[in-house]
């Protein structure tokens, strides 16, 4: 069976858990203690993004860029 890739985007918040997000499913997103325990978690979402037929169809991921704005 082939393997599909999807890019994850990791933050980590002030507790210092690890949130992951899919940006290529709507609404897919996990967290862990620590990045194998995220990677883990957002794979399974993934999954279940996949296998929910109500699901739109996947976005294609194309970069995060970073931009200056003043501060107020």
């Amino acid at each position: 069976m082939p393997k599909k890739h999807y890019s994850i985007i990791v933050e980590q918040d002030e507790d210092g858990v690890l949130l992951v997000t899919c940006p290529n499913f709507t609404g897919c997103h996990s967290y862990g203690n620590t990045i194998d325990e995220a990677i883990e978690n957002i794979t399974e979402a993934i999954g279940a993004c996949l296998e929910d037929d109500s699901s739109e169809e996947p976005t294609r991921f194309i970069g995060v860029r970073d931009i200056e704005i003043a501060a107020c």
